[in-house]
């Protein structure tokens, strides 16, 4: 569905400053005007860092700010089902917040949609402009233990949404099952002849195939309630305040989807609690920080007030899950030949899979301990 794009003044006001082709302005400008803005818009400029999505601030002559992106449909294959997510989700939020700044604001268009699509099928969005900065890596616990408050905070917020009403924009993106298929196919198909220098790596991830669907079966069975996930919780997606520091809302909204809360606290945990970077060759350097591990839980379980007990007892599970999960998509694409992941060499895959297979095994010397956390931090925290 195109948009009709809203009544322009004879003169044009705004002036773009972006690094679109020259012949795109005219697709962006119509993408601009499609929009419910307060105001003319006076100023565009390029914004953020990143490599997905093309985004740009728009500014107005009567002082309002908003962020307008073009969707990357390359990568996201369902725009419409994507921004109806995050556009009922964010509404959702705002009316039961006093704070606006607790969630996104997705503008409509004058047709009432959360997108406008151009005359070339491009689809665009746009958003109120909220002041406050991300980091890429915490420069201290405390932003760690932000970050899980907004992610708590995401969970709780939507506790009572109906999740299943939302567009599965991936499809299977955390069944571990299906994912443990694929692997299985790509070790059968050997396309590159990548799997003699790869066998042990192989027969530690199927070896633990079992253990890690248990929560997809538990999710099958009912056990553990669907909710809605942001699916990317890396710090960068939490907007801090900039005078407090504090965490304001959660960014990213593109791969929000039905889950369980144990992957949103898991994939938390397999980066923000590891000791060493995805890609870091020396595997002696990995292993999963206790420490960081409860400050994580603390967060989050403070924010996530409402969570069931069984939802609570699968979080370290979900810890454990993401990172064996993430493992066999590594593994699988070097095998593959490297067509999904950016690599900057041969072996940047096979390199990613081992430190994930170094943090699974880890976790699997201090599961008791992890179980343990955060039976101790819920019972403190229901004191």
């Amino acid at each position: 569905m195109v948009a009709s794009i809203g009544r322009r003044p004879t003169a044009r006001l705004w002036r773009t400053t972006t690094t679109l082709k020259k012949e795109n302005h005219q697709f962006m400008e119509n993408a601009v005007y499609a929009f419910r803005l307060q105001g003319e818009p006076v100023k565009c400029t390029p914004f953020g860092h990143g490599h997905i999505n093309s985004t740009f601030k728009i500014e107005t002559d009567q002082g309002a700010e908003y962020v307008l992106q073009r969707i990357n449909t390359y990568v996201f294959k369902d725009p419409v089902g994507l921004m109806n997510n995050a556009g009922a989700i964010t509404d959702y939020i705002r009316e039961r917040v006093d704070d606006p700044r607790l969630a996104l604001h997705f503008l409509t268009t004058t047709d009432g949609e959360f997108y406008f699509e151009d005359e070339k099928g491009k689809f665009w969005r746009m958003y109120d402009f909220v002041g406050g900065f991300c980091l890429d890596t915490p420069e201290c616990e405390e932003d760690f233990y932000q970050s899980a408050l907004a992610f708590g905070r995401f969970q709780q917020m939507l506790i009572e949404f109906p999740a299943e009403t939302l567009t599965e924009t991936i499809p299977e993106f955390h069944n571990t099952i299906d994912r443990y298929r694929q692997l299985k196919e790509s070790v059968a198909a050997d396309q590159m002849g990548r799997l003699s220098g790869v066998m042990a790596d192989v027969e530690f991830l199927l070896a633990r195939e079992e253990r890690g669907s248990q929560l997809q079966k538990l999710r099958e069975q009912g056990v553990l309630p669907l909710r809605v996930t942001h699916n990317d919780t890396k710090l960068n997606n939490v907007l801090l305040d900039k005078k407090t520091r504090k965490s304001l809302c959660v960014l990213d909204l593109d791969t929000v989807m039905p889950g369980l809360s144990a992957y949103d606290f898991g994939d938390s945990i397999r980066f923000g609690a590891a000791t060493a970077a995805e890609d870091e060759k020396d595997l002696s350097k990995m292993e999963m920080d206790l420490h960081l591990f409860e400050v994580y839980t603390r967060g989050f379980l403070e924010a996530a007030t409402n969570l069931t007990d069984e939802e609570i007892r699968a979080l370290p599970m979900g810890a454990y899950t993401m990172t064996l999960e993430v493992a066999t998509r590594f593994l699988k694409d070097y095998l593959d030949g490297d067509v999904y992941f950016n690599v900057a060499y041969p072996e940047h895959n096979l390199v990613r899979a081992r430190t994930q297979i170094k943090l699974v095994a880890d976790m699997e010397k201090k599961m008791d301990e992890m179980v343990a956390i955060v039976a101790r931090v819920a019972a403190e925290i229901r004191k």
